[in-house]
Order: C-alpha cells, then structure tokens, then sequence
C-alpha cells in the first residue's frame, strides 16, 4: 500500500489570497518573516480578510530565515497565550516551516525538539488549530509538504520534522505575491524546486502519481526558470514558476527525496561561526550534478535520469551521453542563475568567487561530521543508491572542489 497525502484544498491563481475571508473561526495567528509581505501590502491584505471572516488576528512577525529553535519555542508560546483555532504562515519556506513547527509545540506543550524530530512519529494534530499556508518564494513548496526545516544553532545543524499532520490543511498559491522576490531568491528557490522535482523522480518511494507531478514541474522549470529570474516584471513566468514548484512538492512529499538533500540539511549552517550560511537552494543547485553521476552508477536510478533527459528533450543518443546532457544542463541553468558550481568557490553572498568563504582547512576539518549527520538525515533512506560516511566524505569532497564522481 502506498500513502498519497496533500492539502485538502488549494487553492492557486492571481488573488486567490482573498480566500481568508472564507475560513471559518475565531481567532488567527498570522505568522510572518521579514518586511517584504509588510512593504508590498500584502500582511496587511491577508489580516483584513481574516478580520472580515469574523476573526480576532495577531500576527508574529520576523521568523528568520533558517528559523531556530529558539523562534519556534517563542512562537509557540505566544500561540498557548493567545490560543488561535488558525495558524495561517505567510511568506517564504522558513516561514511557514517555523510555523509549522510552533503548531506541533502548541498543540503539545511538554513535547521537546528533540521528539518533533522523530521521524513520522508526531501525536495527532489539529485539537486546537488548522493551518493555512500563503508561499511568497516558488522552491520550498512546504505549503504542500510534511515537511519543516529547522535549525539547532547549538550544533549547527539543520533538522527535518517530518510527519503528514503537518501537511497543511489549505495551501494558498498566489502569484502576485512572488513579484516581492528579489532575482538571488527566484535563483535559489528555482533551483531548489528543480531538486525537488528530480529526486522525487529517481527516489525508491516513487510512484505513479508523484512521477506525473514531478515530470511536469521540471519542464514548467525547465521553460520559465531563466525567464522569471532575468526578467524580475515577468508575471507570467513567476505564476508558472509558483505552480511548479507547487508540484514538485507535492511530488517529494510523498515520494521523499534524497542525498542532494541531505547534504544540503548538513551543510547548510555547518560553518556559520565563519560569517555566512550556505543557501539551501543553492547549495541543492552545487550538489545535484555530483548526486546524479553517483547515483546514475545504480542501473534502476541510471533510466529514470534517461527518461528525464529523453522528457525534457535535451538530446543524447546513449545513456552515457544523456546523463551527460542532463548534468550540462544544470551546471548552465547555475551559470544563468549566478550559482557557483562548487563550495570552494561559494562567496558570503552566495555568487561565485575565486576562493569562498569556507578554506580547505576549515571544510577538511568538519568533513567527518558533517558527512556522518548526512548519512543519517531523513532523506538518506530514500536515494536510490546506499551511501555510507566513508563515501559521503568523498562525495563531499567532490562538491567541495567540484571534482569528477568517478565511484
């Protein structure tokens, strides 16, 4: 038997924000990240259709980007003081997945971080409040997800939380609100969707119906990606580029994800004492060409990369060759998007330089760790091919140094 799980409406189109003023309830906590949603009118907007849907609304306002703990146990507290019977999160994925996880902590008080982090282990939700949640960036698609990133600064490592009563109850895609993004956002959350897309595409959890899903948004990325990045008054692209990454999450949610994944959840705040994070899109854009030529050494995960080449017509007249066409057409797609090819070359403002933020010194010497806490990240079980510490470590290094995948 498999589980096939998504929101139970979505609802997608230009102004489909007014759908607030349909829910149902007394009280809202709206929940916020930084100015953009503010500055464009939009948190003003989705407050008074909450307010004219009869509700009392109070918003908690600057979720980071790569939200702590720390921000979550805030959350949550001023949820159990205010008690909403809805949570609607509204801007990028950090938004939404901090959100998410002040739910699960104000549904359950006493639960720790620690528990939240089980694996599709978490108590039944919704005793207390539904979510709604409003995406502002076109990657993360965790409107549509079971799944909540977040960080544990003391360590500097990135958690999923990961369980399907935290798939939202409504998911509100509207393009109007991805004219906000900035061109480094459209960049790095592209590229994050198109990783979503093809490691649902090659995951052993796959199926029928996440292939048609992710098939689908990698040519939707594959035609508008560039366009809703160069050209920042494209409406058209960025409303396609907002439906596919939709797809694409509706996709990896139920068909997993893989190594890309993992590594990006690991290195992700791994060398923030240095000055800067490692964007998780960007870092998904660096890493998925080393993972598919690992990968593609599997015969099952080696076709279906030939199907998504043969998909998106991008030539090649063996295997061998369109693996290669395949890979080329990321490593261009990163050109396009300003996003180095490999982490020695990762600036602190994420473009390309000669030498990056993070040495050889400083990578070797938290090589070791890093590579064990990807192997047992969440999304290591679904890769098509089996990687242990010792290999990570090699793979790593190849992102590293953008190096061959020759093992």
């Amino acid at each position: 038997m498999v589980r096939f799980t998504l929101p139970r409406d979505i609802y997608h189109g230009s102004g489909c924000l007014k759908t607030l003023s349909g829910l149902e309830g007394k009280k809202a906590m709206l929940c916020v990240g930084g100015g953009s949603m503010e500055r464009a009118g939009f948190l003003a907007k989705a407050k008074e259709h909450l307010e004219s849907a009869g509700m009392v609304v109070e918003v908690f306002f600057g979720i980071e980007s790569d939200p702590s703990v720390d921000t979550v146990m805030k959350g949550a507290d001023r949820m159990m003081s205010f008690g909403p019977d809805w949570i609607v999160a509204m801007g990028g994925g950090s938004a939404i997945d901090a959100a998410k996880a002040m739910w699960v902590k104000y549904e359950y008080p006493d639960i720790t971080f620690e528990d939240m982090r089980k694996v599709f282990a978490l108590p039944k939700l919704r005793r207390k409040a539904r979510f709604c949640a409003i995406p502002s960036t076109s990657g993360t698609a965790t409107e549509v997800t079971a799944f909540s990133i977040i960080t544990d600064y003391s360590n500097g490592v990135k958690y999923p939380i990961a369980d399907y009563g935290i798939v939202p109850d409504i998911a509100i895609i509207d393009p109007d609100l991805t004219m906000t993004m900035p061109q480094k956002v459209v960049a790095h959350t592209g590229m994050d969707a198109l990783t979503h897309a093809i490691e649902a595409y090659v995951s052993t959890e796959s199926c029928a119906y996440t292939d048609a899903l992710a098939l689908g948004a990698m040519r939707i990325i594959k035609d508008n990606l560039v366009a809703s990045y160069s050209d920042e008054g494209n409406a058209d692209a960025r409303a396609r580029m907002h439906d596919a990454q939709c797809m694409a999450g509706m996709a990896f949610s139920n068909a997993l994800l893989g190594i890309v994944h993992s590594m990006a959840h690991k290195t992700g705040a791994a060398f923030a004492d240095l000055g800067a994070h490692i964007i998780h899109g960007a870092a998904n854009a660096m890493y998925l060409p080393k993972v598919i030529r690992y990968n593609a050494k599997e015969s099952s995960a080696l076709a279906r990369y030939c199907n998504i080449a043969d998909f998106l017509e991008l030539g090649g007249g063996s295997d061998n060759a369109k693996i290669v066409k395949l890979v080329d057409f990321i490593d261009k797609l990163n050109d396009s998007l300003r996003i180095p090819h490999c982490i020695k070359q990762y600036g602190k403002d994420s473009y390309p330089v000669q030498e990056g933020f993070i040495s050889t010194q400083d990578f070797s010497a938290r090589l070791h760790d890093i590579a064990i806490n990807a192997v047992e990240d969440a999304c290591t079980a679904s890769n098509p091919r089996k990687i242990d510490a010792r290999t990570m470590e090699k793979l790593l290094n190849a992102c590293y140094y953008d190096r061959d995948v020759d093992f």
